[in-house]
């Protein structure tokens, strides 16, 4: 199982795009996505929405073996 921050940073990895262009792509800061990624916030319900519209993959597919 991983950590839902890990799903995004190894999601926003396979895209090859940095911390900041996921950001801009969503309408976060960077600093936002950070957090997400180190597990020091969750993102809002609107931004998973967001990252699973532009991860192309299903709700099931972003939260599965998620802890």
């Amino acid at each position: 199982m991983i950590s839902l921050g890990e799903r995004i940073r190894e999601l926003r990895q396979e895209k090859e795009i940095s911390q900041a262009q996921l950001a801009d792509i969503i309408g976060v800061s960077q600093k936002a996505v950070d957090y997400w990624e180190r597990n020091v916030n969750e993102p809002k319900a609107s931004y998973i929405i967001a990252l699973v519209r532009y991860f192309g993959i299903s709700y099931d597919e972003f939260f599965a073996d998620i802890k």
